[in-house]
């Protein structure tokens, strides 16, 4: 009788793996005890002092992961990460891993969290799913406590003229709860302040997020937080943190917050852990801080940005590159055969048979994004996350198609092997960056107007032909310019699906144009969010959540999560 082979689940995995103390994880980075500020046995925060003393050693290199357009097949771009990270230090090189915190938005939802998988994950990959270190919380009571301010400005006789229905400051929670999207608050009479129409974004979608990620120190952070508009008065001037003169009680509730977390990976490989702003409404990338800590502690740092190359890649590049004065050495991103095939056209239930025609048309998808990080100037690496369904005629079409491209491309089998699966796809990495010129430039000049970024995002890295703006965006980008805010970069918000605003336009479409319905300035992060189709700050939950499998023994170990 053939005895079958049972495969653990990621956080069997995870639970199985035999940790090191925290604090011999910060001796491989040469952090003492007293850099850190301990979270138990195997978490801790960064001390400010410990940021002051590295931040004059030399930079790291930086390599960005990103991937295509995520399918329900999925791409594992996390777990190829933190694969990535143990792999370079399997050869001997200096590595450090700089990844977003999950938020329990889709940890309960249906996407999952944000730790890898199998044998390339972040741990204490539990404690990192669901509260961590208490960073969301903090940034959710800010948010909360910012909202609290405005309405009890009104109630205490509005000093600055807020005008209360042109209040754009929402509450927040960090779950999916499409109820809590439009709301009313204040009824019951004068005592419980002024009735108005109120709403809840999900935390990772608060601006106070994007702020905290893009701080450069405590004190940007305090200034960040003052720029933010919050309402406009009755003359519809801007009404900002500042003017309400609570900016210095925001930064105190994020003064922990703001230090970056150090954990480890199954094979021991440091990890800074820190902010987590979703890719397809907010800028999809984690802190700054913890980047360029990373980058002083080692020689070569692995960071990922959310979703495909048209969100999170684009915005690390445009955004988070600007403001942190960071240059990529490289870019790697992933695919899988199986989600290629999806692209081509392959329902998911048929994914684990061959189709190499299918795999050939959903490459266009792949391409393209080869095209986008090339028009970047960046050196680049396909990274071909292996599934036990990939047939060696799909791997052989596959490595082909990328050849075709001039783009070297590794096969990748770190969620099996760990780093060990990863070895190929670093030295592909090395190769490139000590023999490829970086020639990094961003596609459009912050000199050019609103309306120019957004058609430059669309048409160079979407591939669209033209972008529709509705007569309300159409007059915000003129209130935009007599604000002095065209100056900003785009931050776009779109569905992570299809590389349009439609979701269901999978592949390489063509010949499309994409709708800004409205844009949100965020003046404290420093962008200009662009809404485009049916996108929401607050999602809901599906059907049947990833909640109903999660459970808790008897011993206090989770279960059923992932």
């Amino acid at each position: 009788m053939v005895k079958k082979t049972t495969i653990k689940s990621d956080i069997e995995i995870a639970q199985d793996a035999a940790m090191l103390p925290i604090k011999e994880i910060a001796q491989k980075v040469g952090l003492k005890e007293d850099d850190l500020e301990l979270f138990g046995k195997y978490k801790a925060k960064i001390s400010n002092e410990a940021l002051a003393k590295i931040s004059t050693n030399q930079s790291g290199k930086i390599i960005l992961v990103t991937s295509i357009n995520p399918t329900p097949a999925g791409e594992g771009k996390s777990t190829v990460t933190v694969g990535l990270g143990d792999a370079f230090n399997r050869i001997g090189k200096k590595a450090m891993i700089a990844i977003r915190e999950p938020s329990l938005g889709p940890t309960m939802g249906i996407k999952g969290g944000a730790t890898g998988g199998g044998f390339s994950q972040v741990l204490p990959m539990e404690d990192i799913n669901l509260h961590f270190t208490g960073d969301f919380h903090a940034i959710t009571t800010a948010n909360n406590a910012l909202a609290a301010f405005i309405d009890n400005h009104l109630h205490q006789g509005n000093e600055l003229n807020i005008d209360p229905r042109r209040i754009v400051w929402k509450r927040a929670v960090d779950l999916n709860d499409r109820a809590l999207r439009k709301v009313i608050i204040g009824l019951g009479g004068p005592t419980q302040g002024v009735p108005r129409e109120d709403g809840f974004d999900i935390t990772v979608a608060s601006e106070i997020m994007a702020v905290f990620c893009l701080a450069s120190d405590l004190k940007d952070l305090k200034e960040r937080l003052s720029r933010m508009v919050v309402a406009y008065n009755y003359d519809k001037q801007p009404v900002t943190v500042g003017d309400l003169r609570v900016e210095g009680a925001l930064t105190l509730l994020l003064k922990d917050a703001i230090k970056p977390n150090l954990v480890q990976t199954i094979e021991h490989t440091p990890a800074l852990v820190h902010g987590g702003p979703f890719a397809n409404i907010a800028h999809g990338c984690n802190s700054v801080i913890a980047t360029h800590a990373a980058s002083k502690l080692a020689d070569y740092v692995i960071t990922e940005a959310g979703f495909g190359a048209d969100l999170g890649a684009e915005k690390f590049l445009h955004i988070k590159s600007r403001s942190a004065g960071i240059k990529p050495e490289a870019v790697v991103i992933v695919a899988t055969i199986r989600a290629l095939k999806m692209h081509g056209g392959v329902p998911k239930h048929d994914l684990a048979s061959e189709h190499t025609a299918a795999l050939t048309k959903g490459f266009a998808n792949l391409k393209k994004h080869i095209e986008t990080i090339k028009s970047f100037g960046l050196p680049i690496v396909v990274a071909i996350n292996k599934f036990v369904s990939d047939t060696d005629a799909e791997i052989k079409t596959l490595l082909e198609l990328c050849k075709q491209e001039d783009v070297p491309a590794a096969l990748t089998e770190v969620w099996e092997k760990g780093g060990e699966g990863g070895i190929d796809l670093a030295e592909k990495l090395l190769d490139v960056i000590g023999r490829e010129e970086n020639h990094f430039h961003p596609l459009y000049e912050l000199s050019d107007s609103i309306e120019q970024k957004v058609r430059t995002v669309v048409q160079k890295v979407y591939g669209g032909k033209d972008v529709e703006f509705t007569a309300a965006a159409k007059k915000q980008l003129t209130n935009f310019d007599a604000l002095g805010w065209s100056n900003l970069p785009v931050c776009m918000a779109k569905t992570q699906y299809s590389l349009s605003d439609n979701p269901a336009k999978l592949g390489s479409p063509s010949d499309f144009t994409v709708t800004v319905r409205e844009f949100k300035p965020s003046i404290g992060a420093g962008f200009i969010v662009a809404l485009t189709g049916d996108v929401m700050t607050m999602p809901g939950l599906p059907k049947k959540p990833s909640a109903l499998n999660m459970d808790v023994d008897e011993a206090g170990n989770a279960v059923g999560l992932f």
